[in-house]
């Protein structure tokens, strides 16, 4: 079972480090300048347009009870993802202008082209060859799911 310390009024420690480090870790100035927030506005994409996102989620009591079970062994993470988050606002920037046509594309290409590796083997027959076609079919996978994924927000966000 998963430890969590708590201080001397309650809050959990992991949370309340996490919380307070964005101010040092610069969160706010790599948002302001990579201009999301503006790229975001010519994309159409306004707060309004995440609610029915929220409302979905809360007619949905089985994603929540996963996200609320999952958290405690999510906790250690919560650190690595706030300090990984300014390197990730220039690319969501770059992003929030792709069009949503353009992910659905891109994810085709990347179930495409595993499927592709894992039919044709084109890197040969031998054990490390199929370990590693094996391997950049998943990275693939997962890629064009991602861009599935992120092409059903945005498509759903600049409605």
């Amino acid at each position: 079972m998963l430890d969590v310390s708590v201080d001397d009024f309650g809050n959990n420690k992991i949370v309340k480090e996490t919380l307070s480090s964005p101010s040092t870790k610069n969160l706010l100035s790599a948002l302001s300048s990579s201009g999301l927030l503006s790229k975001a506005k010519k994309a159409g994409i306004k707060l309004s347009t995440l609610e029915p996102l929220l409302k979905e989620a809360g007619k949905n009591p089985d994603l929540l009870i996963l996200v609320e079970a999952a958290s405690p062994e999510l906790l250690p993470f919560l650190p690595k993802i706030v300090s990984l988050a300014p390197a990730a606002i220039p690319l969501l920037a770059a992003l929030v202008g792709v069009p949503s046509t353009a992910l659905f594309g891109v994810g085709a290409g990347a179930v495409g082209a595993a499927g592709f590796l894992v039919t044709q083997g084109p890197l040969g027959d031998s054990f490390g060859a199929e370990a590693v076609q094996s391997f950049l079919a998943v990275v693939l996978l997962v890629a064009g799911g991602a861009s599935f994924v992120g092409g059903k927000v945005l498509g759903d966000l600049t409605k």
